[in-house]
């Protein structure tokens, strides 16, 4: 089958941009009837070859820091052109920042009590092998929404909440009360420069240090990190946890990973900083 045309990847991203309004926006849809009804403007592309476009606009709008449908995991291996055609919709259709703006700063009700912690622990995501696909300089869109909704602090408490109740929960579901009286939130008590967030124990009552990461979105999504907590995982290897809180709006629900934030993801400098 020959490759997507202009005239295609135009449909499917103005196609997928409908969508994307309406999940920010908290409206029911259907993806079932979006992808009926392109399948009768694309009559040459399978179900199949559908799903994997709509994966790689969801990789394209991550790499810009921009929100993602939670139902199309991002696929990296995209082209040049899918980007570009991306940034050029969203430099014709300022209004979606609004809609970004929305989704940074979202309204939650969440009630720890009612989370069923004994189902909320998955499995952590594979480790991707990411290569960023080369881009043009000129990005529309100016803000990392992504990690501006990480560092959103209402979105980040309830998120640490949810991880200091769940610590406590699983020792005494493990038959450690005494050490769930000592589970800590950190970052509440003495502030956010420890390098952690959560003091808990494991079964040997030795200490393990959790850095809780909380998103809206799905478990793929990436997490942005600060210098402070980096030097921190590699001082503290053994003990240091990720703890990423995603779907948090939805279903919340978490995996964690052991040890450096050097081994446990791929990391992407993005920041730098000028001396004089």
């Amino acid at each position: 089958m020959s490759g997507w045309s202009e005239a295609e990847v135009e449909l499917i991203i103005a196609d997928y941009f409908q969508m994307l309004q309406l999940e920010i926006s908290g409206a029911n849809y259907s993806k079932t009837e979006h992808r009926n009804s392109l399948n009768v403007l694309l009559r040459d592309r399978t179900e199949g070859s559908i799903e994997f476009k709509h994966q790689n606009i969801s990789a394209v709008l991550i790499n810009n820091g921009l929100p993602y449908i939670k139902g199309y995991k991002p696929r990296w291996n995209y082209q040049q052109l899918l980007e570009e055609k991306i940034l050029n919709f969203l430099s014709k259709n300022n209004s979606f920042e609004k809609n970004f703006n929305d989704f940074v700063n979202p309204k939650i009700e969440i009630q720890p009590k009612l989370i069923q912690f004994k189902s909320w622990n998955v499995p952590p995501p594979e480790k991707s092998i990411f290569k960023e696909p080369k881009t043009n300089s000129y990005k529309p869109i100016k803000r990392n929404y992504l990690e501006m909704e990480q560092n959103n602090l209402s979105i980040g408490e309830k998120g640490e909440k949810l991880v200091f109740e769940y610590e406590k929960w699983r020792l005494i579901n493990e038959g450690f009360p005494k050490f769930a009286e000592k589970v800590k939130w950190i970052s509440k008590e003495e502030g956010d420069g420890a390098g952690f967030d959560i003091l808990s124990k494991n079964k040997f009552g030795m200490d393990i240090f959790i850095e809780v990461k909380t998103t809206t979105l799905g478990k793929e999504t990436p997490i942005f990190f600060s210098k402070r907590e980096n030097d921190f995982s590699n001082e503290k290897k053994e003990k240091f946890n990720l703890y990423r809180v995603f779907d948090l709006k939805d279903q919340p629900r978490m995996f964690y990973l052991n040890g450096r934030f050097k081994d446990i993801c791929t990391l992407e400098a993005i920041n730098f900083k000028g001396f004089f």
